[in-house]
């Protein structure tokens, strides 16, 4: 038998077209790393799982706020993520960084702006809003093509100064991804720090008195710009959170064997997995 998810509620996902409302709630789109597991060409015993825990899309997160549903990231399975989980509205994007495997979904977007009729927000720093604007040139064209959809949305510029969207205050967090500077995000109690390898000093502070950190952990060997499982265990420790979800993982990470390995209050997340957002 497939495992349960046993943090998702009881009712099941209203049939496909209909959105469901999350408030309350945080879903896990997507786990996986860059490319994706199963991997393409490989046949590793991860990507020939028959465990649906490790089938891991891009990583990506959805909110149910006060004020409406929250996309931490536009990963380049969104459409299909969108569809598994039967949402059918978000009300803003928020961004960590501009890497390809959190931004290059974005068009996916463009049937719930048709939908609407309304553009929608984007909260980013400035390096995120420029690779956006290249990689999307047509979407800012001033005459655009008769006959072409494009996505509809405005841009709003944040920092590490916190801030409120959709009824909630949300704290950046500063964190290091090899060279480049990224942020994860404080919701209340619950924090989401996806691809890192560095906290700043600065940054520890934030992490205090957490009901849930959402961490990234790519395999357990190091490397070069995010955290290995022994290094994301030293986070969760160090941070003391009362639960900490492990995210980011790539085909190294078997998803049965390595949660044995896990000490009490951390586990591995997977797609589609819901929790609480105390």
């Amino acid at each position: 038998m497939p495992p349960t998810n046993e943090h998702a509620p009881a009712s099941s996902k209203p049939p496909l077209g209909v959105g469901r409302d999350l408030t309350g709630r945080l879903l896990f789109l997507g786990t996986g790393t860059s490319v994706g597991v199963p991997v393409v060409g490989c046949g590793c015993d991860t990507c020939t799982s028959d465990d649906p825990r490790d089938s891991r899309t891009r990583t990506s997160v959805l909110l149910g706020l006060p004020g409406g549903h929250l996309l931490i990231d536009t990963s380049p399975d969104l459409r299909t993520q969108l569809l598994r989980e039967r949402i059918g509205r978000i009300d803003a994007v928020l961004y960590t960084h501009d890497h390809v495997d959190h931004v290059y979904g974005l068009d996916d977007v463009r049937p719930l702006c048709f939908a609407t009729g309304r553009a929608i927000s984007m909260y980013c720093e400035e390096r995120v809003e420029v690779r956006i604007r290249r990689a999307f040139d047509y979407a800012f064209s001033a005459a655009p093509p008769p006959g072409g959809g494009v996505p509809r949305i405005v841009f709003e510029r944040i920092s590490t100064v916190p801030f409120e969207l959709l009824g909630t205050r949300i704290v950046p967090l500063r964190l290091r991804h090899g060279v480049f500077d990224v942020l994860g995000f404080r919701f209340g109690n619950v924090a989401y720090c996806t691809d890192t390898n560095g906290i700043p000093d600065e940054t520890w502070p934030l992490l205090e008195g957490l009901d849930v950190l959402v961490l990234d952990c790519l395999r357990p060997s190091r490397h070069p710009t995010h955290l290995s499982v022994d290094e994301a265990l030293a986070v969760a420790a160090r941070s003391a959170a009362k639960k900490t979800f492990l995210i980011h993982m790539s085909h190294d990470v078997r998803h049965a064997a390595a949660s044995a390995t896990l000490p009490p209050g951390v586990e591995f997340a997977h797609d589609g997995l819901e929790i609480p957002l105390t």
